[in-house]
């Protein structure tokens, strides 16, 4: 009848779910952050136990748990137990729980204590693992321009990034009880990303904010991958870190571009930056005129036509060009003379005759001496008191070079580029 073989069944079930199983983490590559654990062998033909009932952990059975994997026990959807040091336990349904924190110390037992929450299907016993490690290669682009402020160019910059990052889960509990879907056997981190991706573009345009006014030039953004993790880090901690339990470990730049305007202002400064320099200018302007006649020399009108533009354009653009030039060469020879009187500064004679460039004498070793200042009271002097009255030296700078003084003390003389005594 069938009473009689429902109860046996029944009691064939419970005395299978005696056996004792051996259950480790399902697959979890270096983009899982979650998996369920599966029986190992499960559906050996050399194995005795295929009648266990799902959903039951045997009392007695053992649990392995791997290097970098963070165990957690539940019970009817309530976490009861946990582990994160690697190896072999042993489940005994009459211990209490033994939350094994390992390198995590008393702060995850008070989170412990803290998440304790029940499930909707009881008498469901499950084991769940949690990747530890560094989850890389996450891409993340910005969809539209962020700003930046650059120091160097004076200009607000607008510009696009497409990069990877990594996290690293901190607060395993937090992570399973604030993140993980429960409906899942198994996530990988890309699976949610999408729910954090404007938090974490919300953070990269707060930590771009940081660098510029930590002066950080656009154009070494790229290159400042851990100094932007950091930043992203402190700003993410309270959001991530403190409610979630996962924090940013890294952040790479892959490539920067940058808008049609931002472009155009780069341009310009760098062309300013290059024709600040004369010998620049110089060259810039002679090219200029070279292409200008050549210009007025093409002439479709014949050959005396073409000859006579060469000739108002000589006429036109000589006086421009020997402007130009003058100027160029007198803060060239202006720029010559500088370099020339720095080196000539730099040149002091020793006590024992011996003249040289350095901070000590290559003769007797003697140390260079101050380069003197006047006093008030008309004597000269080296030290840092007068020897006549006892004045202390002026805070101010003065040029032994040139004779150029200053009552704000410089490191280099502005007339000669000679370097000052401190």
């Amino acid at each position: 009848m069938g009473i009689i073989k429902a109860a046996v069944s029944a009691v064939g079930g419970g005395l299978a779910d005696q056996w004792l199983e051996v259950i480790e983490s399902g697959p979890m590559s270096d983009g899982t952050v979650f998996c369920t654990g599966v029986a190992v062998r499960k559906n050996d033909s050399r194995g005795s136990n295929r009648k266990g009932s799902d959903g039951i952990i045997s009392n007695g059975s053992v649990i392995h748990v791997g290097e970098n994997q963070f165990m957690l026990l539940t019970d009817g959807g309530k976490v009861v137990d946990y582990t994160a040091e690697p190896g072999y336990f042993l489940v005994n349904n009459e211990t209490a729980p033994s939350m094994f924190s390992g390198s995590f110390g008393a702060a995850l037992k008070e989170t412990f204590e803290r998440i304790k929450f029940g499930g909707v299907s009881p008498y469901q016993q499950r084991v769940f693992f949690i990747n530890l490690q560094e989850i890389k290669n996450i891409p993340f682009g910005t969809p539209n321009p962020v700003n930046y402020f650059d120091n160097f160019y004076n200009a607000e910059l607008f510009l696009r990034a497409y990069g990877y990052y990594s996290i690293k889960v901190t607060e395993p509990l937090k992570f399973y009880a604030e993140v993980l879907p429960k409906d899942r056997d198994r996530v990988d981190f890309k699976d949610i990303q999408e729910m954090y991706l404007s938090e974490f573009l919300n953070a990269f345009q707060t930590a771009l904010n940081q660098m510029s006014v930590d002066g950080i030039r656009i154009s070494h953004v790229s290159a400042k991958g851990m100094e932007l993790a950091k930043y992203m880090s402190s700003t993410l901690d309270e959001d991530w870190a403190i409610n979630r339990g996962m924090e940013i470990q890294s952040v790479g730049i892959k490539s920067i571009s940058y808008d049609e305007e931002s472009k155009k202002l780069i341009n310009m400064r760098n062309q300013g930056a290059m024709l600040s320099d004369p010998s620049v200018r110089e060259g810039y302007v002679q090219g200029a005129a070279a292409r200008g006649l050549e210009a007025a020399g093409s002439n479709s009108a014949g050959a005396m036509a073409g000859f006579m533009g060469v000739n108002m354009a000589s006429q036109g653009a000589g006086g421009f060009v020997a402007a130009a030039s003058s100027v160029n060469q007198a803060q060239m020879a202006a720029q010559a003379e500088a370099k020339a009187a720095a080196a000539k500064a730099a040149v002091w004679k020793c006590r024992c005759g011996t003249e040289n460039t350095g901070a000590f004498c290559s003769e007797c070793g003697a140390k260079k001496p101050d380069g003197g200042w006047k006093c008030s009271c008309g004597a000269e002097n080296t030290g840092k008191f007068c020897t006549s009255c006892g004045a202390k030296r002026p805070a101010g700078s003065r040029c032994s070079a040139c004779g150029w003084s200053s009552e704000e003390p410089v490191k280099f003389c502005p007339e000669c580029g000679a370097k000052l005594a401190e």
